[in-house]
């Protein structure tokens, strides 16, 4: 039940964590991570660039990735599934490109500390926190106290929200394979929020997967029988509403016209009857 109108991130979770343990039952974890000077300089194999965020390559990547997922769920149920998933398919696209890029513009600048880009999909996860930190409001503060209480004003102490675990994990799963992991986070946040203020292309912004991808077509079609099944329901209602309004009318004016006969005229009316 926790997953109730969140069917993209139910799918998410489910296929990050099957495709962590297939890469590592099947051994082909090495796919997936990049190394500047080697997969993209020397033999550039481009393809990684869009396979490196399929999934992750240890298990504490994997279990703060799917809780990731999991506790930005919100974000799907506001926007809808369709607008979601297209945010995802953009984000996907942009953060399979730009992270790497920027590690390659780096790397001379930092001897060679930035020329590894690990594998999963940090970016993607980061941008959909951005829309998460921008939507959705706290429901609660608490304060953690650092020093005691004295007789000159309260103690002091660091101030968090129900949310802040939330940004915790997404933090310490920022951090598990640094500097690559941190520089694609952080890339991933300034796109999630270029995309919330319009800073990106119209076009990319406005565009949505066809209904088909989402079986939405076929939600549709049952709307549109159910809709049929409601107006014929509401007409057979109506009809026999006035059908019993017509019976009640008649049996109305048989006594309005009982009333105005006079007594004669009921008894021999009802010896008529009797004959």
């Amino acid at each position: 039940m926790s997953f109730t109108n969140a069917p993209v991130t139910r799918l998410l979770v489910l296929g990050l964590v099957g495709s962590s343990i297939l890469a590592s039952i099947l051994d082909i974890k090495h796919y997936f991570y990049i190394l500047i000077d080697t997969h993209i300089w020397r033999y550039r194999q481009l393809w990684r660039l869009l396979a490196h965020q399929l999934c992750y390559t240890n298990s504490a990547e994997v279990l703060f990735g799917a809780m990731t997922l999991y506790n930005l769920r919100a974000v799907e149920r506001m926007w809808g599934t369709r607008k979601y998933a297209s945010f995802l398919a953009v984000t996907y696209l942009l953060t399979s490109a730009i992270p790497p890029l920027i590690m390659m513009v780096l790397r001379p600048l930092t001897a060679g500390l930035t020329n590894y880009m690990p594998a999963g999909p940090t970016p993607v996860l980061f941008a959909v926190l951005a829309q998460y930190h921008a939507m959705v409001p706290h429901m609660y503060k608490y304060r953690i106290a650092t020093s005691p209480a004295d007789d000159d004003g309260p103690a002091s102490g660091l101030t968090l929200s129900d949310k802040s675990f939330r940004y915790a994990i997404a933090l310490h799963l920022s951090l598990l394979q640094w500097p690559g992991s941190l520089v694609g986070a952080l890339a991933g946040w300034v796109i999630g929020h270029s995309w919330r203020e319009g800073l990106l292309p119209a076009a990319l912004v406005r565009w949505r997967l066809p209904g088909w991808m989402l079986g939405l077509r076929a939600t549709r079609r049952h709307s549109g029988e159910f809709e049929g099944l409601r107006r014929r329901l509401e007409g057979e209602s109506s009809g026999a509403a006035a059908v019993a309004t017509g019976v009640e009318g008649q049996q109305g004016e048989g006594q309005v016209e009982g009333r105005r006969r006079t007594m004669g005229q009921q008894i021999m009316a009802e010896f008529r009857e009797a004959l």
